[in-house]
């Protein structure tokens, strides 16, 4: 174990250890962190709608019903029905022929990627898609392309180079650790033009963009011409699991050719009764999904006054770059004291040289908590990140860590 014993001592000397903390009472806008009442600001719960009621009982009525788990996956006795009506409620919301369920976002995106990038065809992925595009682009047959972050010009090129083979683009709607938003509308395009597919995660986009949170594709207007759309339910709709929408023939094949799916059992009963429920919610209250904009947009407001540099982000998701680990630990930390919990992000979920702080909002959260919040991650910070000034992104070392 001496080897394993050095390798974490080594990460706690560049700043890069991490541990879990422990919350305590459900996901709100409040919790209980190590034993001591705080603000969440990290957690994705962005509609607040996993510790509500409808969500709650629904989902405890099904395991009266259906029992706590499904047992299996779904290719053997796993395939329950409600799995089916939640996939059906989901491909209406989204406009799509079919969807299909997944046990998690990682395992969707991992197993979609991997079985629709094959052997002689070409994966296009920007470089600061979320770990589990990356992993997927890494599992597959195909050859790996990496173009900059949201540069249409550089990903025309990456097609031009990828002439006469089979073409997958992968992006994110919203990026997780940016919240910043893909250009769409010219990746679809482009994707029409040189006769690729296309693929968005919208995990971070599903209930918080476009017409009745239906996300980053179709506040774009571009939605129908996405050939895969990828979405969590344990974000927005405050469940767990993940699903992808697309036409009958892509269903089918991800059925017969997803690794992911064909060996994972089946989503538990409870999980895709909460998230029935909180897509139900979610389609009555389409305040929800307003209010988290404008929730976001205060906060964002509120860091600005105190002269922090909030520009890059037009979302729920705020990064607050400062550069070394060391000093996003301690920005975290005093931001803990001050009563917010705003989570240190460091390599390698983010590139060298940008670890920051990243805030995200839910619709739950008051004026005042925000207020608050922006005050205190305020003083938190070191000076120079309320310079303006962002540390430049190492996208060379990310491309490669992609490629």
């Amino acid at each position: 174990m001496d080897d394993l014993e050095r390798h974490l001592d080594e990460l706690s000397d560049r700043g890069l250890l991490r541990r879990m903390r422990l919350v305590s009472g459900p996901q709100g806008p409040r919790v209980l962190l190590d034993g001591r009442p705080v603000l969440l600001l990290c957690s994705n719960n962005y509609l607040g709608l996993a510790d509500h009621p409808r969500v709650r009982e629904a989902a405890a009525d099904a395991a009266m019903r259906w029992g706590v788990g499904a047992g299996a996956s779904r290719l053997i006795s796993g395939n329950m029905t409600i799995h089916r009506r939640l996939e059906e409620e989901l491909a209406e919301f989204r406009g799509a022929e079919r969807c299909v369920l997944f046990g998690s976002g990682y395992l969707a995106n991992t197993g979609i990627v991997a079985a629709l990038a094959r052997a002689g065809g070409v994966v296009l992925s920007d470089e600061l898609n979320h770990a589990s595009l990356v992993d997927g682009c890494r599992l597959a047959g195909a050859q790996t392309l990496v173009y900059r972050h949201a540069d249409l010009e550089h990903l025309e090129w990456r097609l031009r180079e990828a002439a006469g083979r089979a073409s997958l683009i992968v992006t994110d709607g919203v990026f997780s650790m940016d919240g910043d938003v893909a250009p769409l509308a010219g990746t679809v395009e482009l994707a029409r033009r040189h006769g690729a597919r296309l693929m968005v995660d919208e995990a971070h986009g599903t209930g918080t963009l476009g017409p009745g949170g239906r996300g980053a594709a179709a506040a774009a207007g571009v939605a129908e011409e996405v050939d895969v759309v990828v979405g969590t339910l344990g974000k927005a709709l405050g469940s767990y699991g993940a699903y992808a929408c697309c036409d009958a023939t892509i269903a089918r094949y991800l059925v017969n050719s997803a690794r992911t799916l064909i060996f994972s059992t089946a989503l538990p009963p409870p999980a895709v009764a909460g998230a029935l429920a909180a897509l139900d919610v979610m389609r009555a209250e389409p305040q929800r999904v307003a209010r988290l904009g404008r929730n976001a947009r205060l906060l964002r407001d509120g860091l600005a006054a105190e002269g922090v540099d909030v520009a890059s982000s037009g979302t729920q998701i705020v990064p607050l770059v400062v550069g070394a680990p060391a000093a996003a630990s301690r920005a975290s930390e005093r931001a803990l004291e001050r009563g917010v919990f705003a989570q240190a992000i460091r390599p390698p979920t983010v590139p060298k040289g940008t670890s920051r702080l990243r805030l995200s909002v839910m619709a739950s959260h008051t004026r005042s908590e925000l207020r608050q919040a922006a005050r205190a991650v305020a003083e938190s910070l070191p000076p120079e990140a309320l310079s303006g000034r962002e540390a430049p992104l190492d996208a060379r070392a990310l491309a490669a860590a992609a490629a």
